[in-house]
């Protein structure tokens, strides 16, 4: 056998592992690959396994591993090598070369700043950007001089974690490079996105990749920040089984570990390897028991009975040229001089019918007549039909745009149309607490919906066999829920085994994912389950007084949150997010607030650019004082001791001495929009327009372009060892890092953070695709944490990253209706997040550690 021609530091080694004396033993050979045009300044080690068999005359099999570090490893879980040389052996998997790449390190040059891994980055992140690396970059120089097949059959790809689902993604995006996929625990949550494949993978019934795929999964695996995983991984097998795809599930014992991964994996290997091997079938479990009311729901002629009053039909301004029937169901017990309670609910005519399931009007006479639930006025609401369409039967063929769309159109047709309609003829609470919102399938996700958008007009959310799945972008909810700070809405669900599973998604699996979401950010949620059952009002009727009754009690709930599925550099909202604490005003009635820092005393300062003005706030009483008379928009404490801020108007960065509110020129001929200070001094600043970031000399006002091609930089920050610069893009999706380096150079430009985007209301929402996100972030200003969190501002809240860019959540603007422009850290332990909010600056305690 020819040796291996790889990279300079690449040696020879016999594998070590422990193997039988009759079984022939493969070679491994060890290398380094640091020459990446697509993950640039990235580094990695990897090695090659030739099995003893291996003729350089005859193509070998492929398969390669990710996270091949442990992979490879002899007394590891998997022990690959030896496993190959006995399989080999046996003829139970064909002569296979297997390549062990590790994710990529960023390796620091500045004194003092740490390697950075790129492993989330490039696993985690959907799209090709991965497997063109292997394809284009890596795999021709680790497999130079060997010979190895092209068919994508004898190619396949395998990995753990966050490697499980990039070998997914590897195959999925490059089928005609590998046809087999392994995945150990894979992360199909939302790390970066990966809860979107089981709606994508349905798309492809009628066209399959032609990937063969084995998935295996622990029982106790991990629930945290991202997603819970073993629903992820079941919830993408019944997508790949109703898509037609050649799969096995194996749910093993065990959690986050390849222990149990490294016992089943033989068998793993004849499976993917195997001409014969069969397919799991998850069966169908639908069922159709009996039906009965509840007890509730049948009339009792000692109850007094309420009254439900048909409504003209309702013309919409929101919904042009729709007309819908509603009504109204007024309850006996409700007096025009005590605000009653509401409740809004999807497909009336169906919800208010007292000879079908639901009969509410029955249900809440009875309950509110026994307490169990306040004097509530009930809507029920069709949804639209267009009036040039003849109606087909009682489908309305407006329904699913309305109830399926994300973003806050139903609602404003409900707060802006509706509800103003039925307070002018009833006193209505305006307290979300005191006001619900239900609904079945589309009409369910329709109601948490609206509560999601508005939870400062609906407290309450019912759900039956909600359609929490990909009709028009609803799969996101459990991803959104898990990263977004909790809202205060209460929330009932009920589904069944024996739910829908269909081209949009697994009924059961979704609302399981949702409901598994919202208790683990401890949500006032209960969840009713039950085997078989089908899509259907059956269970949900016979459980809804009971629902009704949880929904309305008047206990205080008291979160219990379970963060023990979150690991190490996990760094979840739960952790962050203190009790009780929320925005408090600052400092109000400012013509423009931006350019919020700090000082080493945590005394927090900020420019109102219309006064104009530079004020500092005392970290002990809070007092304010004027430091200088000018308008920043960026502004940020040097080591020398003085403040650094952008006067982009007048084409200049100047110094101020916050001790005498002296001014000095530092650097003219920029444009300057914010920017950061390093520990040895340099400037480095965002031009907008020029999409430039500048580096500045403070000693001599020397400039230089460092980086340009950002669409819009804007925020900037440095990490606290100060070997990472990051810059935001107003107006694109992603913020972006660099290695920072001793020069002040920056390299290792890679679009590391992944923005939540903003749904354009004006956009078109299409069946079975995401809803028309607004492609700029409008990601601005940007703080760092002492645990290495980046705050950045942008249109949807302020967005949190942990060190190495994964998402960690959301918190929402304090006034939405105005720009939220910065933000940085202050107080006395710099644990305070203050905001600049338009005309206001708002803060808030967090728990930083």
């Amino acid at each position: 056998m020819k040796s291996l021609v790889l990279l300079p530091l690449a040696i020879l080694v016999a594998i070590s592992s422990v193997r039988a004396a009759d079984v022939p033993t493969g070679t491994l050979t060890e290398g380094v690959f640091a020459d990446s045009r697509i993950f640039p300044g990235t580094t990695r080690q990897y090695s090659v396994y030739v099995p003893a068999q291996y003729d350089e005359n005859e193509p070998a099999n492929l398969m390669v591993f990710m996270d091949g570090k442990n992979y490879a490893k002899p007394g590891g879980a998997f022990g690959v090598p030896r496993v190959f040389d006995k399989l080999i052996d046996q003829n139970a998997m064909p002569v296979t070369i297997a390549v062990f790449v590790n994710p990529g390190t960023i390796p620091a040059t500045k004194p003092g700043a740490k390697d950075r891994s790129n492993r989330s980055f490039e696993y985690d992140s959907l799209g090709d950007r991965y497997a063109t690396f292997l394809v284009d970059e890596f795999l021709p120089v680790a497999l130079k001089g060997l010979n190895v097949s092209d068919d994508a059959q004898r190619r396949a790809v395998c990995g753990i974690s966050s490697g499980g689902i990039c070998a997914f993604t590897v195959a999925w995006e490059k089928p005609q490079q590998f046809g087999k996929v392994l995945s150990h625990i894979g992360s199909f949550t939302n790390i970066r996105g990966g809860w979107a494949y089981p709606g994508l993978v349905r798309k492809t019934k009628d066209n399959p990749k032609p990937i063969k795929v084995y998935l295996q999964e622990g029982k106790d695996d991990l629930n945290n920040l991202h997603g819970n995983w073993p629903l992820g991984n079941r919830d993408l097998a019944a997508a790949l089984q109703f898509a037609g795809y050649d799969y096995k599930l194996v749910m093993t014992e065990g959690g986050h570990s390849g222990k149990w991964g490294g016992e089943v994996f033989p068998d793993a290997l004849r499976w993917l390897w195997s001409d014969d091997s069969e397919s799991t079938v998850i069966a169908s479990t639908e069922t159709r028991p009996e039906w009965q009311p509840h007890p509730d729901a049948i009339a009792n002629e000692s109850v007094p009975k309420g009254t439900v009053e048909p409504m003209e039909p309702w013309e919409s301004e929101i919904f042009a040229d729709t007309i819908r029937d509603w009504a109204i169901y007024v309850p006996a017990q409700y007096q025009a001089d005590t605000p009653a309670a509401l409740m809004v609910f999807q497909d009336g005519e169906r919800m208010r019918d007292t000879k079908g399931r639901w009969r509410i009007p029955v249900v809440f006479d009875n309950l509110i007549a026994r307490g169990e639930m306040p004097p509530t006025i009930a809507v029920f609401i069709n949804p639209g039909q267009h009036k040039s369409k003849p109606r087909q039967g009682k489908k309305s063929s407006n329904r699913s745009f309305e109830y399926d769309s994300l973003g806050d159109r139903y609602t404003r047709f409900l707060l802006e149309e509706i509800l103003p309609a039925v307070e002018q003829r009833y006193n209505v609470s305006s307290d979300p607490a005191m006001r619900a919102i239900g609904g079945s399938s589309s009409g369910a996700i329709c109601a948490f919906t609206a509560a999601w958008e508005h939870p400062d007009q609906f407290g309450k959310v019912y759900s039956n066999v909600g359609s929490f799945t990909n009709l028009r972008g609803g799969n996101v909810y459990p991803a959104l829920v898990r990263k977004t700070e909790p809202k205060p809405i209460r929330v009932y669900m009920s589904d069944t085994s024996g739910d829908v599973d269909n081209a949009f998604g697994s009924w059961p699996w979704a609302n399981q994912r949702m409901a598994s979401a919202l208790k683990y950010m401890g949500y006032d949620t209960r969840f009713d389950w039950a085997e078989g059952y089908a899509h259907n009002a059956d269970f949900g009727s016979a459980r809804f007084p009971e629902a009704m009754k949880w929904l309305w009690r008047n206990e205080t709930h008291q979160p219990v949150l379970d963060t023990s599925g979150d690991l190490r550099g996990d760094l979840t909202l739960l952790n962050l997010l203190i009790p009780g604490q929320s925005w408090e005003v600052v400092a109000s009635d400012l013509g423009f607030a931006d350019a919020p820092c700090s000082d080493t005393e945590g005394n927090f300062i900020y420019s109102d650019m219309k006064a104009p003005a530079v004020y500092r706030v005392s970290a002990d009483d809070g007092k304010q004082t004027v430091i200088a008379k000018e308008s920043v928009s960026g502004l940020m404490l040097g080591p020398d001791g003085l403040l650094y801020g952008c006067q982009g108007a007048q084409g200049r960065v100047i110094s101020i001495d916050p001790k005498s509110g002296a001014v000095n020129v530092v650097a003219t001929g920029v444009k300057p929009n914010d920017l950061a200070v390093s520990d040895d001094g340099l400037l480095f600043i965002t031009e907008t327009r020029a999409k430039q970031v500048t580096r500045i000399d403070p000693k001599t006002g020397a400039t230089t372009a460092v980086d340009s091609g950002i669409t819009r930089p804007n925020g900037i920050a440095l990490s606290n060892d100060g070997g990472t610069l990051a810059v935001s893009d107003s107006g694109g999706t992603s913020t972006w890092t660099f290695r920072v380096n001793p020069d002040g150079s920056l390299d290792a430009k890679m679009p590391t953070m992944p923005m939540r985007l903003a749904i354009d209301a004006k956009g078109e929402f299409k069946f079975n695709e995401p809803p028309p996100y607004l492609t700029a972030s409008r990601g601005d200003g940007m703080a760092v944490d002492k645990a290495g969190r980046y705050y950045v501002t942008s249109s949807v809240g302020v967005q949190i990253f942990d060190p190495t860019g994964r998402p960690c959540g959301v918190l929402p603007t304090p006034d939405p209706t105005k720009p939220l422009t910065s933000c940085t850290l202050a107080g006395a332990n710099h644990d305070t997040l203050y905001v600049t909010n338009g005309s206001t600056v708002y803060r808030r305690k967090l728990s930083v550690k």
